[in-house]
């Protein structure tokens, strides 16, 4: 695989998680542009909330949710219909997928391996 084979590779990278409650969420990961397209859709006053900016990422990070695609939100409302549509167990199984992404990172290798 060439390193550009790599890299498109790795940023359509995606997963999927299970809820409680059973519903399927298709999940990416977000990187370095997606992080400043979500700043923008909060907004200048938003994107100073610690606290509900990492609600936001939990939702940036949707990419289906029963096997129907969830486009990406585009502005604060967008944003919180999706945290409402996923609910506590969907923002809940989200998190703890970017838990263990970040875990993984900081071993040096994806979860799984």
């Amino acid at each position: 695989m060439t390193p550009t084979e790599t890299v498109l590779a790795n940023s359509n990278a995606s997963a999927e998680v299970v809820t409680a409650g059973g519903r399927r969420i298709s999940l990416r990961e977000i990187h370095a542009l997606d992080r400043l397209r979500l700043f923008k859709a909060a907004g200048p006053v938003l994107a100073q909330n610690q606290p509900w900016l990492g609600m936001a990422a939990l939702a940036w990070c949707v990419t289906a949710i029963d096997g129907v695609p969830v486009p990406t939100p585009g502005n604060e409302a967008q944003i919180e219909a999706l945290i409402a549509r996923l609910g506590d167990d969907g923002t809940e199984a989200v998190a703890t997928w970017l838990d263990a992404e970040a875990d993984a990172a900081e071993r040096g290798f994806a979860p799984g391996n």
